[in-house]
């Protein structure tokens, strides 16, 4: 891409021009350049720039954009620690500056950079913590696709790749929490967790204990999250069976209202060191439960859900046009037979017997789509 720089002069010159610049905001910095060549030039421009970030001024933007444009133009081995530098500046938040400089000046250098050259992950990691800090996530490419590829394209580590997506993941987390609004971000970062436990193996599962940790109480805590069972295929989360939130995430996956009030009795207090709301997990549990329920019957009585759902009579209609609303449940009320009817309901868990089910529903169709075609052409050569 074309980063705005100046014009018409040479790379020398260009440096000394920033050079004078940078001393005239009172920069230690020599106005001539140095016998070492351009990298010594930007090493001592980027390390004097400082200053210049200080500055509400209009030029400061083309000026740190003229840093770039030399940086861009460097050989690579020369360029990584220069790149590492200006980053490590443009992380660091100043009193009564404004981010959205940072933001720009990170994106015109990722962007001016090769797809595949590996310092990108430096400088990614430096746009994603700074547009956390702004709430800037929304201007910068998080797409998870488009992240894996740059994960294969730097040919990242495995640590590295843990780094860049625990990052994204936080970043995503603190936008949902500063919009305080229902934000399609909040899935995002859901799916990078998930990818990011998902990285991990056996032998290195342990290590991320708090991560697991983290997206299971999420998780739990999102009001729109009501499908946990993938969750207990992580090797991350694998690793924390036999405790209390593990325990937990499995009544929240397969389990009924019963056993989760059952669990809360006995561990009130971990419930809430979790910062889970006990109201809040009730209103989730009835939904999964009638959720379980309406899967294995397409009737259910107006009794069945008072019991089951630890409802008063007088809720079951109000319950069940919530339950609607989250679209994890189709069905009408028949209040003169006192009864709910169902069309449709998500399953909690979809696991060997749900995929034989697919199979068998798809089979049917095969089938009576072959007796319909035959029946077409039996009409047609009449």
């Amino acid at each position: 891409m074309s980063v705005p720089a100046f014009i018409d002069v040479t790379e020398e010159d260009q440096a000394a021009e920033l050079r004078a610049y940078l001393k005239s905001k009172g920069a230690e910095i020599s106005e001539e350049n140095s016998d070492g060549g351009l990298h010594i030039d930007l090493a001592q421009i980027i390390e004097a720039c400082d200053i210049c970030l200080k500055e509400d001024d209009k030029d400061v933007e083309s000026i740190m954009n003229s840093v770039v444009s030399l940086l861009l133009i460097l050989e690579p081995d020369k360029q990584e620690p220069l790149i590492e530098s200006l980053c490590e500046k443009l992380v660091k938040f100043r009193e009564g500056e404004s981010p959205s400089l940072r933001l720009q000046l990170l994106s015109n250098l990722f962007h001016g950079m090769d797809k595949s050259t590996p310092v990108r992950y430096t400088v990614y990691c430096a746009l994603v913590k700074v547009a956390a800090t702004c709430g800037g996530i929304i201007y910068i490419p998080t797409d998870l696709d488009q992240v894996r590829k740059w994960i294969s394209d730097w040919n990242l580590n495995t640590e590295k790749k843990h780094v860049l997506l625990r990052l994204l993941y936080e970043a995503l987390v603190d936008c949902k929490k500063s919009h305080n609004y229902a934000h399609p971000f909040s899935d995002d970062a859901a799916k990078v967790m998930v990818e990011l436990l998902g990285s991990y193996t056996d032998d290195n599962a342990s290590h991320a204990r708090l991560d697991a940790h983290k997206c299971i109480v999420r998780a739990l805590k999102d009001p729109k999250t009501f499908l946990l069972d993938h969750l207990l295929a992580l090797k991350p989360v694998k690793f924390l069976e036999g405790e209390l939130i593990h325990d937990l995430l499995t009544i929240f996956v397969s389990a009924k209202l019963s056993s989760y009030v059952k669990f809360y009795e006995n561990n009130k207090d971990f419930i809430d060191s979790l910062g889970l709301s006990h109201e809040q997990n009730l209103e989730k549990m009835r939904l999964l439960t009638f959720m379980g329920m309406a899967v294995e019957n397409k009737e259910l009585s107006f009794d069945t859900m008072q019991q089951e759902l630890q409802i008063g009579a007088d809720d079951v209609e109000a319950f069940v046009i919530d339950a609607v609303k989250t679209k994890m449940v189709y069905c009408k009320i028949d209040q003169t037979q006192k009864k709910i009817i169902v069309s449709h309901s998500t399953h909690r868990t979809f696991g060997k017997q749900q995929w034989q089910q697919l199979y068998d529903i798809l089979n049917t169709w095969k089938s009576n789509l072959s007796k319909v075609k035959n029946s077409l052409q039996s009409i047609s050569d009449a």
